[in-house]
This record gives structure tokens, sequence and C-alpha cells, in this order.
């Protein structure tokens, strides 16, 4: 398992754990849950899911990197 999709299961694991704890912690008194705070937690998800696709793309460009890398290092000898 290379680092970026290490990185991609860390975040995975810690969004899914942060949802479950704000389940039972999200219930306001009278049992049902609370509309404001799922408000916020829909919102939290959503940016996490854009983070996740922004270090997706990271880990899947790789090749792009690696090439560029490869090119200025190449233009570093001359």
């Amino acid at each position: 398992m290379g680092f970026w999709s290490a990185a991609v299961a860390i975040v995975a694991i810690i969004a899914f754990a942060n949802m479950r704890a704000a389940r039972y912690r999200g219930h306001s008194g009278n049992g049902g849950p609370d509309p404001a705070y799922t408000a916020q937690l829909e919102r939290e998800v959503a940016d996490l899911r854009k983070r996740l696709e922004v270090v997706e793309r990271i880990v899947t460009d790789g090749t792009e990197t690696r090439r560029l890398a490869h090119e200025i290092e190449s233009l570093r000898e001359r």
C-alpha cells in the first residue's frame, strides 16, 4: 500500500468514525435528531468528500507527477 493510498484510507476511517460518533451526539432532548446539527454534519461530509476527491486525484495522477519530475531532472542535467 502506497503512502497516498494509506492517507486516503486513514481519512476515510476518521470520517466514518466522526460520523458514527456524531450520530450518537447529535440527538436533541426529544429523542429525534437536531436539524441544525444534522445540517452541520451534512456540510462537513460534503467538505470531506471534496477533500477526498482532491487526494484521490493526486494519487491517481501520480504518473503525471513523476513524468514532470523526470523532465525537470533532465533539464537540470543540461
